[in-house]
């Protein structure tokens, strides 16, 4: 594998991606499961594959041969942040009402360009899933700038983030513009979403995002050393799931969520067996 991964470009664009990936999925989620607002990855996720649906169909209908459904799916997902967070503000009561409707329009767009682009074909099934040889070079660039983007941000606006994930009452007290923030992790959360399709695919990209920091969440002491282990638990579920789907011909994106699933187990394991040893101490 290792000879082909020096003579193919796919499969180095891949597995650098997967790396990338493997960074900035965990780095957001660890402020979406603080703030409990897992289920927002999902709401986007769908409406990502709406947006890549849409893409596939405009490509189908020869109206735009060129448009990289990629870009359609980030579009479709930073439209869907704006409008939950629009719905935040309308619904101040039930702020996370906004979530499910976001989701359930995501699910019937995609229902619908599915069917105008005539049924699933092997791009969408990729998209859906993930795939070892999907990921083009004009994709691996694009994913590049992304993550580069999302990790200068998250290093600017770092505490203003934390502040806000732990007391948003005195984030806005402290001077934070708490809104603005808030939208601006929104946005990143739903670039993260689009530009990670490609290795995990749209239906269990929430997964990667969640999993690894349920995980360090059980064996960690503070919220640094839950992002380090979560980065490092996604990498170990990202790596096993890219070589297994290159040997068995299978999407990465199972094998990586079933992966974070066992590695969450065992952190549960690792810490109810401490507990007792230190009862029993």
């Amino acid at each position: 594998m290792l000879a082909d991964l020096l003579q193919f470009d796919f499969l180095r664009h891949t597995f650098l991606t997967g790396l990338l990936v493997g960074i900035i999925a965990p780095l957001l989620g660890a402020f979406l499961v603080v703030r409990r607002l897992s289920l927002l990855a999902d709401a986007l996720s769908h409406v990502t594959l709406a947006g890549i649906s849409f893409g596939l169909l405009l490509e189908k209908m020869m109206l735009l041969p060129f448009l990289n459904p990629l870009y359609s799916g980030m579009a479709f997902s930073v439209i869907g942040a704006i409008l939950i967070e629009k719905l935040r503000h309308i619904y101040k009561g039930y702020q996370e009402i906004g979530i499910p409707i976001i989701l359930s329009g995501g699910v019937g767009l995609s229902v619908i360009f599915i069917a105008l682009a005539n049924g699933f074909n092997n791009d969408l099934f990729n998209y859906l899933f993930g795939s070892v040889s999907a990921v083009s070079q004009q994709d691996f660039w694009t994913i590049v700038g992304m993550a580069t983007l999302i990790i200068f941000v998250i290093r600017i606006f770092y505490k203003e983030l934390l502040t806000l994930s732990f007391d948003e009452e005195h984030a806005t007290v402290s001077g934070i513009h708490s809104k603005r923030i808030h939208f601006l992790f929104i946005v990143l959360t739903a670039l993260v979403i689009a530009v990670s399709i490609r290795i995990v695919g749209v239906l269990l990209v929430s997964a990667l995002m969640t999993l690894p920091v349920a995980s360090a969440m059980r064996i960690s002491h503070s919220f640094k050393q839950t992002v380090i282990l979560s980065i490092v638990f996604a990498e170990i579920a990202v790596i096993v799931g890219l070589i297994s789907g290159y040997y068995l011909s299978i999407p990465p994106g199972g094998t990586i969520v079933v992966v974070a699933i066992i590695i969450l187990l065992v952190s549960i394991s690792v810490k109810r067996f401490s507990y007792i040893l230190s009862k029993e101490g």
